[in-house]
């Protein structure tokens, strides 16, 4: 019910309402009434929606959406926005019988499979990561915005549709950037992004990431929440360590946990990060023959491979408005 305010935008149009009735807030969005009367039901119970009596007629209700509830599930929310999280438990409800028959034969549940992530995978990542990415993020690596304005050589792993790597084109054109992953239809979403933003120093590719050989040719590498879910990770970093030049840096932006459970159960999203990753992220390494670390690997777990990877310095940071993700600054 969370994904379905989120997606067709209830909670956007509720969020500037005062109180209303159904067929008014059906209006305002441009949606059908008796849905949108049968949705405020379930967030009137689940206590989202306050529900009161119109005073000049008692027969009318009223639904309204408080303030401090708009604040965690409206779009101005930003980062903030739980809408955007919830998308995922309908996504991955639909491969849940899959998940059943993995549980019983093994294996896993490959990227095809899995309806609207790479959209939902988008605007997650946009609102923790893109966000950030000029102002918070890129200034945590030393030098790097000096070294991005005179022109570099940057790389990014996993890059999906490429919000990140078009973001960084444009706004350092003396750089050049490329993309690598694994699946085809982000890769032309990312392509016609450039485009239309009129690029001509980013390009992408569509490459298995457990083994390429770029020997010391980037100055910049960079991974947003992709390294858990590849097949061997070990492998993947041994191949970002072999790609840096001896002064080049790698961002590596991962999930904030812990590798030993008891450390994450007081984490706010603890379990729905589980959730993913047994849904999701440990499944589709499987399917690939792989690890199957899944997303809370932890930072103990990835610092260990980053030193096996022969990364001798690593720093790790965090942003308060990001819970979600721990940066690693890494270098030779």
């Amino acid at each position: 019910m969370l994904s379905l305010g989120h997606r067709t935008g209830l909670f956007d149009t509720m969020g500037e309402l005062p109180a209303a009735d159904s067929h008014t807030i059906a209006e305002k969005a441009g949606l059908q009434e008796r849905y949108v009367r049968e949705w405020l039901g379930a967030m009137v119970t689940g206590h989202i929606v306050h529900l009161q009596r119109d005073t000049n007629d008692p027969e009318k209700v009223l639904y309204h959406l408080p303030s401090e509830h708009a604040a965690a599930l409206t779009r101005v929310a930003g980062a903030d926005n739980i809408g955007v999280f919830a998308q995922y438990i309908p996504l991955l409800g639909y491969i849940e019988d899959d998940i059943v028959r993995c549980f019983r034969q093994g294996g896993g549940v490959p990227y095809e499979q899995y309806n609207r992530f790479h959209e939902v995978m988008v605007e997650d990542s946009g609102l923790a990561v893109i966000s950030s990415l000029l102002v918070d993020v890129l200034p945590m690596v030393p030098n790097i915005i000096e070294r991005l304005q005179a022109g570099i050589r940057v790389l990014d792993i996993g890059c999906g549709s490429g919000k990140a790597l078009n973001l960084m084109a444009r706004h350092f054109p003396n750089s050049s950037f490329v993309g690598y992953d694994l699946c085809a239809e982000p890769l032309v979403n990312a392509h016609q992004e450039a485009q239309k933003m009129g690029l001509s120093n980013v390009h992408f590719v569509q490459q298995d990431l457990t083994d390429f050989e770029l020997p010391e040719q980037y100055d910049f590498i960079t991974a947003f929440d992709a390294i858990h879910d590849q097949a061997r990770p070990d492998k993947v970093l041994k191949c970002i360590y072999n790609a840096l030049r001896d002064d080049g840096k790698f961002l590596m932006v991962d999930i904030n946990a812990s590798s030993h459970i008891e450390k994450n159960i007081d984490h706010p999203l603890g379990t729905l990060l589980y959730t993913i990753s047994t849904m999701h992220c440990m499944s589709v390494s499987l399917a690939q023959g792989g690890m199957g670390l899944g997303a809370m690997w932890g930072r103990e777990k990835a610092i260990e491979m980053l030193k096996e990877a022969g990364f001798t310095h690593i720093q790790e940071h965090q942003l308060e408005q990001d819970i979600q993700n721990r940066y690693f600054i890494v270098h030779k």
